[in-house]
């Protein structure tokens, strides 16, 4: 069982409620779109209030990067300082980040798979109607479907809706089931089963409203992105010159136009409605979280940091733990090469490791004193 397959199920069983109660899968996207936002939602919120605070640290951030251009062990140092004093973790977006991306593989799971989530047939029932198309492709010159591909079902289903008759003997009423969801597998008269065509044979209704759908899907990312940039930007500035990163991020709309156009349609459809369902949070979350509002927060944080810090006066953030393995790591590797005093004079191993364990223990020193713990200058842990 794949990741697609364990997070989709539970999504699958919201999926097909929705589709049930309204009949008709187009809707049912939207809607599903909806509810798995609202869902998410205390993620973006999480993720866009830590964003909102880091903004308030560039300015001192960056005076401790002037300040400490030719010493990145002290900058390192300095940072973990004033990470700790305002109660900021620099890393805690990208858990809620993380959690996002795990949820989409549910999401995605569930627009590919109607077959599974929605009409729930077995296995065998799906592998056989798999293999027919597959044949029914292979036979006009084309690749056959692989059970891999994510687009099996909605491209099995594109088969069956040409070739009903090829289908008519596989059991548990596959066929007249399927049909019957493909009348309701539509939006605005067109089956988003159906893989958008450059070049249709003819151009009439269907074809132009399937022919649209992956430009309207980039054109909604693209705003989502210059939008998210902008913003960015104006409340960063040193963003300005991420010129390659820049390029991945203009670029990505347009690879999703392409690839729109080699899948059915219902996925350039749920990209359409979760890129505009996005593109209002993200506003209206930059909306609240104003300059005065964020201060406000801000100080309530630092507050709860600091309580729990006097509670927890041994328990490290991963984020300090992750530096204190990268100090290790670089004194490791730089090795005889970098022993030397502060004067530039050769120094040996033991006499650097020493110094190295001293600033160590001088840090803790001075974390205890401020949160009022007791110093051990024996623990080395």
């Amino acid at each position: 069982m794949s990741l697609y397959d364990i997070i989709g199920y539970p999504f699958g069983f919201l999926m097909s409620w929705i589709y049930n109660f309204v009949g008709n899968y187009g809707i049912a996207i939207i809607l599903f779109t909806v509810i798995t936002k609202l869902l998410l939602f205390p993620v973006n919120y999480k993720t866009q209030k830590n964003s909102a605070r880091m903004q308030l640290l560039n300015p001192k951030l960056e005076k401790l990067r002037k300040s400490y251009a030719n010493n990145p062990t002290r900058l390192q140092e300095e940072q973990q300082k004033l990470y700790q004093q305002e109660g900021l973790n620099p890393m805690a977006s990208c858990m809620p980040s993380m959690i996002q991306m795990l949820l989409l593989f549910g999401v995605l799971d569930v627009v590919y798979k109607p077959l599974t989530h929605i009409l729930r047939f077995s296995k065998e029932v799906k592998t056989s109607a798999m293999d027919i198309a597959s044949n029914i492709l292979t036979g006009a010159g084309k690749d056959a479907i692989r059970s891999s591909d994510l687009r099996n079902e909605l491209l099995t289903m594109e088969q069956l809706n040409a070739h009903p008759d090829k289908f008519s003997e596989i059991g548990e009423n596959f066929k007249e089931l399927v049909m019957e969801f493909s009348e309701n597998f539509a939006v605005f008269g067109v089956n988003l089963g159906k893989t958008p065509d450059f070049s249709p044979e003819v151009w009439n209704k269907e074809s132009i409203i399937l022919f649209l759908i992956p430009w309207i899907a980039g054109i909604v990312q693209l705003a989502m992105t210059i939008y998210t940039q902008w913003h960015s930007k104006k409340n960063n500035p040193a963003m300005q010159n991420m010129g390659c990163m820049n390029i991945m991020f203009y670029s990505m709309p347009f690879l999703s136009v392409w690839f729109a156009f080699k899948v059915p349609a219902g996925v350039g459809y749920y990209w359409i409605w979760s890129s505009v369902f996005s593109f209002l949070i993200s506003l209206g979350l930059n909306l609240y979280f104003t300059p005065e509002r964020t201060k406000k927060i801000n100080e309530k944080e630092k507050e709860k940091a600091r309580i729990y810090a006097e509670k927890h006066p041994d328990k490290k953030s991963f984020y300090q733990k992750m530096l204190e393995q990268q100090q290790m790591m670089e004194q490791q590797q730089n090795g005889s090469a970098s022993r030397t005093d502060a004067n530039g004079n050769k120094i040996s191993r033991s006499e650097m490791n020493k110094q190295n364990r001293e600033r160590i223990n001088d840090a803790r020193k001075r974390m205890a004193e401020k949160y009022g713990d007791v110093y051990d200058n024996n623990d080395e842990d």
